[in-house]
């Protein structure tokens, strides 16, 4: 085996809770997962009365909910990052392909909460300074809003 072969083996292996979160999340977020899950509601409600509603028919839809609803945490978790890198990333290849963009954009998702705090006052300001600007003044800087025609 190749240094190049190992490489995408230990790539895939690597990968490989990534490649079960995606599938699934596919398959739980689906109608028929829907389908299934009140359908074992309902066949437990039914159960009820054959087995007098006891503690033990009570804890089977307990334990079986929670950890169905623990596991289900991580699965969504890793399909969220996964969807915000991947928005991340987009966006970072669209500033970086804008000439007007300003760089410094990329990847800011990585900086502290009072850097992004920073961020967010300097485009509250140019957006209130904008906002202030009469209409030539806009016009004349090519930031002129919806046009009225």
């Amino acid at each position: 085996m190749t240094e190049k072969e190992k490489d995408a083996t230990a790539v895939i292996n690597k990968d490989r809770f990534g490649r079960f979160a995606a599938c699934a999340s596919a398959c739980l977020g689906s109608r028929w997962a829907f389908a299934a899950a009140i359908s074992i509601i309902v066949i437990w409600g039914v159960t009820g009365p054959i087995y007098h509603y006891s503690d033990t028919w009570q804890l089977l839809i307990n334990t079986g909910t929670t950890i169905v609803t623990f596991l289900m945490v991580f699965l969504i978790q890793n399909t969220q990052n996964r969807d915000a890198r991947a928005i991340n990333l987009k966006l970072d290849e669209l500033i970086h392909a804008i000439a007007t963009a300003k760089d410094q954009m990329i990847n800011i998702e990585h900086l502290s909460d009072a850097d992004l705090d920073l961020i967010a006052e300097k485009y509250k300001l140019i957006q209130s300074e904008a906002t202030d600007l009469p209409q030539q003044d806009r016009d004349a800087k090519g930031t002129a809003g919806p046009s009225s025609s």
